[in-house]
């Protein structure tokens, strides 16, 4: 049976530092009250299940039950079940004796016995063979558990803390779940919220996220326009946190530039920000968990996959910043001004006047249009005239002509309406 759990709800500066200490940004209602049933079940014994997407951060629930547990002083280890192999899953969680199978030349302790005293995180909980489940079960209610190859009975006092994203009643159902250990780890329920259900966070986020990439690269900050929030906080991150952040981060890499004297920051609109959003399909809408049908991990083909891209936008990057190095330091626009505070990115921040999309900003100063800026920039639209009529309209050879990346021309030829002839 669930256990209800009585909060106390946590004073505003408490609740901050319990964020700050575990680098949780947000102030959605569900996610403080998640942190607040932490803290409060922290100092008993009971087994908590942290329930919630991929990608929501789960994983900070039971680092904060054993820090403010009176186990706080032993060990603590997290397990992910669904990256251990099926076959050694039983000596991984409880150890094996010497000779139990080909390849145990020694006796080994497994997980309940090493952390003696202390607490487990068994994330992925619902990824556990069936006949493991027993095992675990009988821990559980007993503290008893025997090493594969043994019949010696041993004794544990371990705190478990499971986590999952899967619809375990729905696995129940299936047989692919047992009964008995569900309601046995469900002594009390902690829900993450979604990332959609944190529509205010969101922004606040790409923000943080954004901040600290540019920070640890020396790239320009990075802000955005009133309709790209808007795109942000519109789309289902069906894949959360962890989502979020690779955009962030890829939006800071390709838009920014390295950072100069006079700290200046990058804008971007939603047709820039659109490129980096992933394309939703329809038919494959991320469901809450209580309707969640799977939990498989992502293979190890797509992780190479995204690795691979990771190394290619690194030396499209590089390419880039060899064309920059190139061009005179006369050619290029310095901004003027002092530093900006480093925590800039908290808060929502006030909105960017449409008319500065496309463009470096000097946050320090007001920035002045002066003759020879208007002059240059007719200079530099002329020439992309010229070259776009050279060329037949062909944007490539035109932009390869100019010196600049393809894109840019594009965005030249959207806002100042230069594409007057067809792309060949």
């Amino acid at each position: 049976m669930l256990a209800t759990v009585k909060t106390t709800q946590m004073d505003s500066a408490e609740l901050q530092r319990l964020k700050n200490q575990y680098d949780i940004i947000g102030n959605d209602a569900a996610l403080n009250r998640a942190l607040e049933m932490a803290v409060a079940i922290a100092p008993t014994d009971l087994t908590v299940l942290v329930t919630g997407e991929s990608g929501v951060g789960k994983e900070n629930i039971p680092n904060i039950i054993h820090r403010y547990s009176t186990r706080k002083n032993a060990k603590y280890f997290a397990i992910n079940c669904g990256a251990i192999p099926e076959g050694t899953v039983d000596a991984e969680l409880f150890g094996h004796v010497k000779g139990a199978f080909t390849g145990a030349v020694e006796t080994r302790n497994g997980y309940f016995e090493e952390y003696d005293g202390g607490t487990l995180f068994l994330d992925e909980i619902g990824e556990l063979p069936v006949s493991t489940q027993a095992k675990l079960l009988r821990v559980l209610q007993s503290g008893e558990f025997v090493k594969v190859g043994s019949s010696k009975v041993q004794k544990t006092d371990v705190r478990v803390i499971a986590a999952t994203n899967r619809n375990l009643l729905h696995d129940v159902s299936r047989g692919k779940f047992r009964e008995d250990l569900y309601y046995r780890l469900n002594a009390v329920q902690i829900s993450m919220p979604s990332l959609r259900s944190r529509k205010e966070d969101i922004y606040l986020l790409f923000r943080k996220f954004s901040s600290d990439f540019s920070e640890k690269w020396g790239l320009t900050k990075v802000s955005l326009t009133n309709d790209a929030i808007d795109l942000l906080i519109g789309y289902r991150w069906p894949g959360n946190i962890r989502q979020l952040k690779n955009v962030a981060e890829a939006v800071t890499a390709l838009e920014s530039r390295k950072m100069t004297p006079g700290s200046s920051r990058c804008v971007i609109d939603a047709l820039t920000l659109s490129e980096y959003m992933p394309k939703e399909d329809t038919t494959l809408l991320p469901a809450a968990p209580a309707d969640v049908r799977g939990g498989e991990s992502m293979p190890d083909s797509d992780k190479q996959m995204i690795i691979k891209a990771i190394f290619d936008l690194k030396g499209e990057i590089d390419a880039l910043k060899a064309r920059l190095d190139s061009v005179p330091p006369a050619a290029l626009p310095v901004a003027a001004g002092p530093e900006p505070d480093e925590a800039e990115w908290q808060g929502m921040g006030a909105p960017v006047p449409a008319d500065s999309i496309g463009r470096t900003m000097d946050i320090a100063v007001p920035e002045e249009k002066t003759p020879e800026d208007l002059s240059l920039k007719k200079t530099n639209l002329e020439k992309a005239m010229m070259a776009l009529e050279k060329h037949g309209g062909n944007r490539k050879l035109a932009a390869d002509e100019l010196g600049i990346s393809e894109r840019t021309l594009y965005r030249w030829i959207v806002r100042y309406g230069l594409d007057t002839k067809p792309n060949k």
